[in-house]
C-alpha cells in the first residue's frame, strides 16, 4: 500500500511552521494525509454502493458531494496514483497535497450525512 512517508520526501528543510495547514509534525501529517486518503476512497465507495440501488435519483446533492470531493482530493489522488505507479510525484504535487489535505478531509466528511438520510 501507499506509504505517506514518500509525500515529503525529497524535502530537505522542514517547513518552519510544520507541516499542513495545521503545523503538524512530518509523522502527524504522513498520519493525517493517510488517513484523510482512506476516508476519501471509503467515501467513494459508499456512494458507489448507493448509486446503484434503484433509488439512486433520490440522491443528487450525494452525487454532488462526491464528484466536489473527488476534484477537491484530485491531487491527493494522483499523488497516490503517480506512487502506485512508481512515477515520482515532484515538489509541487506534494506542496499542494499538503496545502488541500484539510479540505480533501473536510469534503470526505461532507458525504457521511447524506449516506444515511
Amino acid at each position: 500500500m501507499f506509504t505517506i512517508a514518500s509525500l515529503i520526501s525529497g524535502c530537505a528543510v522542514p517547513f518552519l511552521s510544520g507541516y499542513g495547514t495545521n503545523g503538524q509534525s512530518l509523522e502527524e501529517f504522513e498520519y493525517h494525509v493517510e488517513e484523510i486518503f482512506r476516508l476519501q476512497n471509503r467515501m467513494t465507495s459508499e456512494v458507489m454502493m448507493m448509486l446503484e440501488s434503484e433509488e439512486a435519483k433520490k440522491y443528487q446533492a450525494l452525487m454532488q458531494a462526491e464528484q466536489h470531493m473527488q476534484q477537491i482530493c484530485a491531487d491527493l489522488n494522483e499523488y497516490v496514483s503517480r506512487d502506485i505507479d512508481g512515477l515520482s510525484s515532484g515538489l509541487f504535487l506534494r506542496r499542494r497535497v499538503e496545502k488541500s489535505a484539510i479540505d480533501c478531509e473536510q469534503a470526505a466528511m461532507a458525504i457521511k450525512p447524506l449516506l444515511n438520510p
